[in-house]
């Protein structure tokens, strides 16, 4: 240390200099040179800037997407989820804690809530395929026929008639009874 102009000139520990009054050293304000103020922002950076490696998989593009879907007024598809309501919990604000209840998505798959009127939650949400994401919609029309009730294209399905046949039946009047059961 040496004594100039009110100033005191130090040697750091990693051997830099640095220049401060004796009130700083009496105070204990200057403990180095600048290389631990360095070596602090590094690892709080680190810290705050660390990920969890899993930006370009399936799980993350769904993540972002709910996301914006229902907490960005500026997407496409706002008005279907957060204008009317639908919301990801607090939980899946986090990625990781939505990885950890939903796991890897599987190929051709995408998240579906199980309600379609409920929340982005654990319990209502499941990765979905394209035939199991088309039946749960809210612009389906579901029929009840002896005593249960499915959309159009799973009936067709079940009793061997084209959703459209089943369809046209309908819109010419005919009774659910009578569209489903006569032969074509």
């Amino acid at each position: 240390m040496s004594y100039a102009n009110g100033k005191w000139t130090c040697r750091c520990d990693c051997g830099g200099i640095a220049k401060t009054s004796g009130c700083n050293l009496r105070q204990g304000r200057v403990k180095s040179c600048g290389c631990l103020n360095t070596e602090t922002r590094k690892i709080t950076c680190a810290k705050k800037f660390r990920t969890h490696g899993m930006r370009h998989t399936g799980a993350y593009s769904s993540w972002i997407g709910m996301r914006y879907r229902c907490e960005k007024s500026y997407h496409i598809q706002f008005k279907d989820y957060g204008g009317r309501g639908i919301s990801v919990c607090e939980r899946w604000q986090l990625f990781e804690n939505f990885f950890a209840d939903m796991g890897h998505r599987p190929e051709n798959a995408s998240i579906d809530r199980i309600d379609n009127d409920g929340d982005y939650t654990p319990e209502n949400c499941r990765w979905a395929n394209r035939k199991q994401q088309s039946r749960n919609t809210s612009k389906n029309v579901f029929y009840e026929f002896d005593g249960r009730k499915m959309i159009l294209a799973d009936w067709g399905e079940e009793l061997g008639f084209k959703r459209s046949t089943l369809a046209i039946r309908l819109h010419h009047g005919w009774s659910i009874r009578r569209a489903f059961t006569t032969p074509v």
